[in-house]
């Protein structure tokens, strides 16, 4: 049986996180039920993914990948579900993680 394309995976892998973490806030530290069961299924659902992700693709393209495209979908989400607006400064930092991950991504495979 072939293999699920990894970059699929990744792509499914920081979906789910992005869900999980959108919804962190409606869990209200984890005192409401059904809003924790979808942050944590979506917890388990995106790192089931990323341990599959990891067999083909480098950990630290991987890392790089799921960490800079969360954020800026976080931040996304952040202004249009809870209308939290970040700072010009704040941009720029999320501005420069968007940099780095299409730079790590442009460098080439990691030698190893």
């Amino acid at each position: 049986m072939p293999s699920a394309n990894p970059w699929l995976l990744l792509l499914l892998a920081v979906s789910a996180e992005i869900v999980g973490t959108s919804c962190l806030k409606l869990t209200q530290g984890f005192s409401r039920p059904w809003p924790t069961v979808l942050v944590l299924g979506a917890y388990a659902v995106a790192f089931l993914l990323l341990s599959k992700v990891v067999d083909t693709i480098p950990l630290g393209i991987t890392y790089a990948l799921w960490s800079g495209i969360g954020i800026v979908a976080i931040v996304v989400v952040g202004v249009l579900a809870y209308r939290q607006v970040p700072t010009p400064a704040q941009l720029v930092g999320i501005g420069l993680i968007t940099a780095g991950v299409i730079t790590v991504n442009l460098g080439g495979q990691i030698k190893g």
